[in-house]
């Protein structure tokens, strides 16, 4: 099969939801924090009188996250690389591969009951198709040609490699998490991790399996507050949101050693 454009289909969701989405357009925030907030927000989405559907936009400071379906073996760097380097490996619940984030990569975060969108949990296919084709029409929008999907596998490629990453958790019908897309990071250490787990058919020479960003695909300045925009516009239009609220900051006050919170998930997309 051949790459689809992500606005090819339009796997439109079977209700309008009755609750506007809650849009925190933040800051930067560390990996142990950032699951604390994510554990908290997916408790309160929960139930049919919780949290309305939210969307976290951030960066994460310097770090890998090993998804379910990656390993310590997609990270190509010794143990004193990551030492010297000063990057931590944390092996989470979330769907998807390893990831390397850090400044000029977008970290989109949704928590939202499936039930506010009229989905079940076994509709979660669903849902993540219509969360990688908000995804698809943000990066196309911030005129990159080249964004499409690769059949099998999920996430929004590019000439250079996977421009957004997915890594979505479902939990007791809460889908959690979402994308990470490379806007304009360096791609030196990005080039030294299988974002694509290795052995993978998709995987050629001309196919890398590593992280390649939208600047470096379009050959241009990409602003990063434009790719923001975009998300929240092509999220809140896939999943035919009315009403969209949008607020700066975090949605609770970080604290820089918050203590940890065990992440739990029953389900992966």
């Amino acid at each position: 099969m051949s790459p689809t454009d992500p606005s090819a289909t339009k796997p439109f969701p079977v209700a309008v939801p009755h609750k506007p989405l809650a849009v925190w357009l933040a800051g930067t925030i560390g990996w142990d924090d950032y699951l604390s907030m994510s554990e908290r927000l997916a408790g309160e989405v929960a139930g049919p009188h919780g949290r309305n559907p939210t969307l976290v936009i951030c960066e994460l400071e310097p770090c890998i996250t090993i998804g379910r379906l990656g390993s310590r073996g997609d990270v190509r760097l010794s143990d004193d690389d990551l030492r010297s380097r000063r990057l931590a490996v944390r092996f989470t619940g979330r769907g998807g591969g390893a990831v390397l984030h850090g400044s000029g990569q977008v970290v989109v975060a949704a928590f939202v009951s499936l039930d506010d969108l009229g989905l079940t949990p076994h509709d979660i296919g669903r849902y993540i198709a219509l969360f990688q084709e908000g995804i698809g029409r943000a990066i196309l929008s911030v005129r990159c040609g080249s964004a499409v999907r690769r059949p099998g596998l999920h996430g929004i490629f590019g000439r250079t490699g996977l421009l957004a990453a997915m890594g979505i958790a479902v939990r007791r019908g809460v889908a959690c998490h979402g994308a990470f897309i490379n806007v304009c990071p360096s791609l030196d250490l990005h080039h030294r991790i299988d974002a694509i787990p290795t052995g993978g058919r998709w995987t050629t020479a001309a196919r890398p399996s590593t992280m390649g960003s939208i600047e470096a695909d379009v050959q241009r300045r990409v602003r990063l507050q434009d790719a923001r925009t975009a998300v929240v516009q092509n999220l809140a239009d896939v999943f035919a949101f009315s009403r969209t609220h949008i607020n700066a900051g975090f949605p609770y006050v970080i604290r820089s050693h918050a203590a940890h919170q065990p992440e739990v998930v029953n389900r992966v997309g």
